[in-house]
């Protein structure tokens, strides 16, 4: 017996209304999510909980790659999810697709 993973393209934002260096949550099916536009327009998705305390990082401050916990500072790489050293870790990241000015993401 073989399991299909079914994964949806879910619309979460226009683009023009993400801000470069600002998070912003978003909720699909109870999932809390957190995007970020880069300098160069790219937009990643990762959970919006910290792994440490459950700290909400589309609250965090956004420097380049990187967002902090607005809790205790850790420092997450919003591209791929991990978390940098001293600490370790990482959050679930999700893939983004845009079209047009339409922002999507795949939930599984």
């Amino acid at each position: 017996m073989s399991t299909v993973n079914s994964v949806n393209k879910v619309l979460v934002a226009k683009s023009n209304d993400l801000s470069v260096g600002i998070g912003r949550r978003v909720q699909v099916d109870g999932i809390e999510i957190a995007l970020f536009k880069q300098e160069d327009q790219s937009i990643h998705a990762v959970e919006n909980k910290c792994p440490h305390k459950g700290g909400p990082l589309s609250e965090g401050i956004v420097s380049g790659e990187h967002v902090f916990c607005p809790l205790h500072d850790r420092k997450i790489n919003v591209r791929d999810g991990l978390v940098q050293a001293p600490d370790h870790g990482c959050v679930k990241r999700y893939d983004v697709e845009t079209e047009g000015e339409n922002v999507f993401i795949f939930i599984d």
